[in-house]
């Protein structure tokens, strides 16, 4: 081949390659997904080509072969063109970058290889020749493939001598390597703390392994292999800073902090590694080994408080889950409260308003159409029956006065004006002396927001209500109203009947005072024991309306 062809091939390659490695440079960084993967196929092209490229540069320069070099060039660039096809396939461009990984590791120690016998032959101070050629190039071809076999081999090597040294796969670190890829794998926790403690047991060559769980100022066996009964420990609080705050402790320090992990366990010897995350004592991982085994050495200690940090974690991570799913389910039940409540005021507004049309209809709208149809008639005999007339008048003003009764107590009903004017106390004296049993009131609070007032009077009022029906003749009601520094309570008792109320149905009274109550963030509680009475009591924080609004 000319000089003049191989010059041409030569430089059509390089140019090939530059353009191939400028876009795969500038592409890469700003591409995604599928397009990132093709890109990435081309840098594959690229690091291939430059690679078998210097190959073959090497293998000329020490065996002389390919006895042509641009031949050997013109070949390594067509992989530009392979990769840009494989990067076409959806498929294969998803594991660009796994195979662009291997390529680089396998590229770099062939490399060396080249460089370790291009330094040889120069050191030689001359180019093998003959036979020498063919010794040198069946060398280097095994260099390089050991190179390109001794990462998988090496695991496999490793995965063995584990296996005869510590009869499991893997070395004792093991757990501590793969907690946190099986925490990203959703596994639930109790099966996690029971997959590591039987990881524990085999790479550590224990006689058992176990975690326990603090909650409430109880320790609790939770997971332990061979599996154990659960078991509870009491710490107090002094007991609980200190084992918080200690790392991996034995015998000497267990029997002094937490002595009741050592019952059962004569002729053991103990780790305890505490469980914890920001001085907060979460559980721990307890290890054992027989008296006559190996004792723990510091790198197994130190794998152990390692976990443990992780392990911490995890479960103050649970705990913060557990937390916030129970916050959502309230606030689930809340609203599903709230829109049952909503619907039941409206509906009971609706209810109101219609009692309120017919009272008015009924009573006072007949009243004044009889008083309008009476002043008719006294106009009419005004002039021929003067007698008459002044009875009708007189008729007028009874009538009148009915009229006016009538229409205060359907205002009265609707929100008591003694209520608006004189308050709670004045308003309940006047409600327990309408009512049908002995009922007693002690109210000395102040004013409050006019809602407030309303919302305790109306469920005082159907507790007095309900008492006079259900309580028994000679029952007496206490009702009491009073304050505290947050909130406003009542309580209306009396000493009658009672009933069951752990069967779960409420009437429709309680429900509407826990309507009223829940409008302004208050509860209801109601006791109540056949025989000996019921007792109903209501609070309002007054923070919901902390000042007195009255007109």
């Amino acid at each position: 081949m000319s000089s003049q062809v191989q010059s041409a091939i030569i430089i059509a390659a390089a140019t090939l390659w530059l353009s191939a490695a400028f876009v795969s440079a500038v592409r890469t960084r700003s591409a995604t997904g599928l397009r990132r993967g093709r890109y990435l196929w081309l840098t594959w092209g690229v690091v291939a080509t430059a690679a078998v490229s210097l190959a073959g540069i090497a293998t000329s320069l020490l065996v002389h072969w390919p006895s042509t070099p641009a031949f050997g060039l013109a070949s390594a660039i067509l992989l530009i063109p392979l990769s840009v096809l494989l990067g076409r396939s959806n498929r294969v461009a998803v594991v660009a970058d796994q195979v662009l990984v291997h390529t680089l590791v396998i590229t770099g120690l062939v490399g060396l290889v080249g460089a370790v016998y291009l330094l040889v032959v120069i050191g030689l101070g001359r180019v093998p020749a003959g036979e020498e050629r063919t010794v040198l190039a069946l060398s280097m071809g095994a260099a390089a493939v050991t190179s390109m076999l001794v990462f998988p081999t090496r695991q496999r090597l490793v995965e063995w001598a584990n296996q005869r040294v510590y009869h499991e796969r893997h070395s004792p670190d093991e757990a501590l390597r793969t907690f946190g890829t099986r925490m990203s794998r959703s596994v639930p926790m109790d099966e996690l703390l029971l997959q590591l403690v039987e990881t524990l047991r085999k790479t550590m060559h224990l006689s058992s392994a176990e975690i326990w769980i603090m909650a409430d100022g109880r320790l609790t066996r939770s997971v332990s292999v061979p599996e154990r009964s659960p078991t509870h420990l009491r710490l107090n609080d002094e007991e609980t800073i200190v084992v918080a705050r200690a790392h991996s402790q034995g015998n000497a320090w267990i029997q002094v902090w937490i002595p009741g992990l050592l019952a059962g366990r004569d002729h053991r010897i103990l780790r305890s590694v505490s469980l914890a995350h920001l001085g907060e004592l979460l559980g721990l991982i307890v290890v054992e080994r027989r008296d006559d085994d190996t004792p723990f050495t510091d790198e197994e200690d130190q794998v152990l408080v390692e976990l443990a940090r992780q392990v911490g974690l995890a479960l103050h991570n649970v705990r913060l889950d557990s937390a916030l799913q129970a916050s959502l389910d309230e606030l689930q039940v809340r609203n599903a409260e709230l829109v049952a409540s909503r619907a039941r005021i409206v509906a009971t507004a609706d209810e109101s308003r219609r009692q309120i049309e017919r009272n008015l209809h009924d009573g006072a709208q007949q009243h004044l159409v009889a008083l309008a149809v009476k002043v008719g008639l006294v106009k009419t005999l005004m002039a021929s029956d003067t007698e008459t007339a002044t009875g009708l008048l007189d008729e007028l003003r009874t009538d009148v006065q009915a009229t006016l009764t009538e229409l205060r107590e359907l205002a009265h009903g609707i929100y008591p004006p003694l209520l608006r004017d004189r308050g709670l106390r004045e308003a309940l004296t006047t409600a327990a002396n309408r009512a049908t049993l002995v009922t007693v009131v002690e109210a000395d609070v102040d004013r409050f927001d006019t809602d407030v007032e309303a919302a305790v009077y109306f469920c005082c009022l159907e507790a007095m209500q309900n008492a006079g029906k259900h309580a028994g003749e000679t029952a007496t009601v206490m009702v009491t109203v009073g304050r505290t520094e947050s909130e406003l309570w009542f309580e209306v008792s009396d000493d009658g009947a009672g009933f069951e109320t752990n069967d779960g149905a409420e009437g429709h009274g309680f429900v509407n005072m826990r309507d009223r109550l829940g409008a302004l963030d208050g509860s209801l509680t109601v006791n109540s024991v056949v025989g000996s009475g019921t007792t109903i009591r209501g609070t309002i924080p007054l923070a919901v309306s902390p000042a007195a609004t009255h007109p």
